[in-house]
């Protein structure tokens, strides 16, 4: 699989870390908790492609802004430290946001 294809999952998870029940996200795909932005590290070469046998939690650590894309959660897996970015969503809470871009 190229590092460049998308496979497209928008499903209902539950967050590992807070425990918060996570829907679907209109037009996109959910892929952090809306509460307290944490992440699964599932994915390995393609967005979607559920192939990281690594499952570890993905705290948020900082935020960065692309021109394209908008705000970006920067991600670290707690269990093999590798680094993932991903577009923050419109629910999202923008109080753990702000929190995130302040260090």
């Amino acid at each position: 699989m190229s590092r460049f294809n998308f496979i497209y999952r928008n499903d209902f998870f539950t967050c590992l870390n807070c425990g918060k029940k996570n829907i679907p996200l209109a037009g996109s795909c959910r892929n952090h908790c809306t509460r307290c932005l944490f992440s699964c590290h599932v994915d390995k070469q393609t967005p979607g492609d559920r192939a990281n046998d690594c499952k570890g939690l993905m705290k948020p650590i900082a935020l960065e802004q692309s021109g394209k894309k908008g705000f970006i959660i920067i991600h670290q897996c707690q269990k093999c430290q590798g680094i993932q970015k991903n577009k923050i969503a419109p629910d999202d809470d923008w109080d753990m946001v702000v929190k995130l871009s302040t260090g």
